[in-house]
Parts: C-alpha cells; structure tokens; sequence
C-alpha cells in the first residue's frame, strides 16, 4: 500500500506546461545560386525558460522532459516578401554559440510557395539539455529555391513541450 501511496504521490507533482521563445534573424540578400545548400550563423536566444520554470514553482533542476512542439517561421521584412526563395530548411537547436552538441530540431524538406508563415516538422529529439540555461542558439541551414534579392528578416517563434517536477 505504501508503495501505491508513493506512486500516487509522484503523479501529483508532475507538471506539464510549455516555454514559448521569440527572435529575429535576417537572411542576407545574396547570389547564391539556386540548389545551393547554404548555413546561416547562429542566433543566439534567450529563452524564458527560467522564468517559465519559476512561474510552474520549479526550476531546470526538476525538468524530466523537453521536446519542440511547434516551430514557426515568419517573414516580416520587407512586407511583400514570402518563402519562395526557399526549398527547404531545417534549424538545429545547440546550448552555446560554438555549436558543440548541436541537435536538429525541426525541418521542412518542401517549403510551399507563396507562403509568409511556414511551420516546421519538429523531429522529436529530447532537448532537455539546450532549455536548461538562459539561452540556446539557433542554427539555420536553407536549399535555396531562388536568388534572393534582398536582405530579409524572418521571425521564429518556437514552443517546447517541458514534464517537470515540483521540488520537494
């Protein structure tokens, strides 16, 4: 029965919430011809996970389970811009800027046309390690579709599904 209670016990302080981030990056307007693969550097992130984890009364200490649940991308400057000039992309989530355990954390292999807002595929990696601290870097790798004329910007709003406990 003890055992039973302990069970039960754990269940109860099993918290479930979700950490949402914001941030910016331009893609700069280049001749790259079109199929070629091109990286993007980094963009560093500061993530409101701390702040996420003190309002659910927990903190990175307790956190069991992290994964993406949804990544979006934005164009928003220039105005009439839209993802044609993408084939694809895929971004890889890294705990610091030199990108040394980088994971991919979503893709989309075709990017529809016509498009200013895309959602990504997130590929279900355990990410509990890059949303411990206060930031993470973002790694962006892009198949161009088409000569991109202008320098664009492009806004990823990303949400992470976190388990976590209460402290005892």
């Amino acid at each position: 029965m003890a055992l039973g209670a302990g069970s039960c016990k754990k269940l109860l302080n099993l918290l479930h919430f979700t950490v949402s981030d914001a941030s910016s990056f331009t893609v700069p307007a280049a001749a790259t011809a079109t199929g070629a693969v091109v990286a993007l550097p980094g963009l560093t992130v500061s993530s409101t996970s701390s702040s996420t984890y003190t309002n659910n009364k927990t903190s990175s200490d307790y956190v069991q389970d992290v994964t993406l649940d949804q990544l979006t991308l934005t164009t928003t400057s220039p105005a009439t811009q839209n993802f044609d000039f993408l084939k694809s992309v895929s971004i890889s989530i890294a705990s610091d800027a030199a990108g040394t355990n980088k994971t991919l954390l979503a893709k989309l292999d075709a990017v529809p046309t016509g498009q200013t807002t895309i959602i990504l595929q997130p590929v279900g990696n355990k990410l509990d390690l890059y949303l411990r601290g206060n930031s993470y870097t973002l790694f962006t790798t892009v198949t161009v579709a088409q000569v991109l004329r202008q320098n664009t910007t492009i806004r990823a709003d990303t949400r992470f599904n976190v388990t976590a406990t209460l402290p005892e």
